[in-house]
């Protein structure tokens, strides 16, 4: 039993529950002999052949209409997926992006010949995305877009940067939200989205390593990049209500909830296996799956909205909030009640797993917006401001 099972207050329809077995049954063999440390990187580890292996089971889009080369299930299948692929630590970032956010945008906003030509591309695992949206100056204003799309006769021209984006120089598309009408002070006015070709002439990507020494941030760089019209998402001037809605997507799934699981399930199994370990330590077990339990809840009520087509952009907003700090409680408490101990040697697979969340953990808060911006939506949403 996995720590997934521990905190099951919300039914999930029964439909979707009976793909779970068959999930955990490959994981298992697929991931055999694979580190645990290895593993807790999950939906920021990229391996392209892992992609493409489950494309071909129908595991990505699966929730995507069958016309678009999906699979036509729903999306509850497609969250009993995604809890899977994070509690067994599987590397699903090559697709992550693509699948969650990048075809449900294209189907819900793009002309019919780019869901013909990128949804199908996507649910094979032949076509990865990444987001532009972060930008050097900005911080963490994500109206402070500075980055130009410029119409010409040949499409937009684009010039500016962007920054953190994940995976950039392993994908080949990136949806970059740019300017193509006023300047900064218009705020929310003026945005778009395009489908960037990381291919064109004119972008330079640069990795980024982090603390924990991996490279999957990067910056971007686009000089005077010629777009063709059809890179235009939705409407012109509509891509702060476009990026709304999409980050809706990007906040409320189990990722902004189970990004410390491999580090739970592995420090439980030692607990289990010590003998005459500290009051403390079971204290700080119930602690955890107390948080835990009604935020995957508020997670699987989100996805019943999302599902009737609705936009929860404060209640992703707090999931997100509440998820990542509980994401980085995990290691911290850990830690503690590891090294309180009068003797405090643990395996050293825990300690690695433990060394790199510890590392990757302050990012869990800026990732997909950041702490302020969020209780900033919620305090909006609740009338407080």
């Amino acid at each position: 039993m996995t720590i997934l099972d521990s905190i099951n207050l919300f039914e999930i329809p029964a439909e979707a529950e009976a793909i779970r077995p068959e999930v955990r049954e490959f994981l298992v063999k697929e991931l055999a002999g694979v580190p645990e440390s290895v593993k807790a990187r999950s939906w920021g580890g990229y391996d392209a052949g892992f992609s493409r292996k489950i494309a071909e089971k129908g595991w990505i889009g699966i929730a995507l209409p069958k016309e678009y080369g999906g699979g036509g299930r729903s999306a509850f299948t497609r969250y009993v997926l995604l809890e899977e692929f994070l509690n067994f630590g599987a590397p699903v970032g090559a697709h992550w992006i693509a699948d969650r956010q990048s075809a449900p945008l294209i189907l819900k906003y793009g002309t019919e010949e780019q869901k013909r030509f990128h949804v199908p591309a996507i649910c094979r695992g032949e076509a990865f995305f990444c987001i532009g949206m972060s930008e050097p100056e900005a911080g963490s204003d994500l109206a402070g877009i500075r980055t130009r799309a410029v119409g010409n006769d040949g499409g937009f021209l684009l010039n500016g940067r962007k920054i953190w984006t994940t995976n950039a120089h392993r994908c080949q598309y990136m949806i970059a939200l740019v300017r193509t009408s006023g300047g900064p002070g218009d705020r929310h006015k003026g945005l778009s989205q395009l489908i960037v070709d990381l291919s064109l002439p004119g972008i330079t990507i640069r990795p980024i390593k982090d603390l924990s020494g991996d490279s999957h941030f990067c910056e971007v760089f686009f000089d005077n990049v010629q777009l063709g019209p059809d890179a235009l998402i939705g409407q012109e001037g509509e891509g702060w209500r476009q990026v709304t809605a999409e980050l809706s997507l990007e906040r409320s799934g189990p990722e902004r909830l189970f990004s410390s699981i491999i580090l739970l399930d592995q420090w439980l199994d030692w607990l289990r296996a010590s003998k005459g370990h500290a009051a403390s330590s079971t204290l700080l077990a119930g602690k955890i799956l107390a948080r835990l339990a009604p935020l995957r809840s508020m997670s699987i009520a989100i996805q019943s909205k999302l599902t009737r087509g609705e936009s929860p952009e404060v209640e992703a907003a707090l999931v997100k909030e509440l998820g990542t700090t509980l994401e980085q409680y995990i290691p911290a408490a850990i830690a503690d009640d590891i090294f309180a101990r009068e003797d405090p040697r643990a395996p050293g697979e825990l300690l690695l797993t433990l060394q790199y969340l510890t590392e990757i953990s302050p990012a869990f808060s800026l990732r997909g917006g950041t702490r302020e911006i969020l209780r900033g939506i919620i305090a909006r949403g609740l009338g407080l401001r």
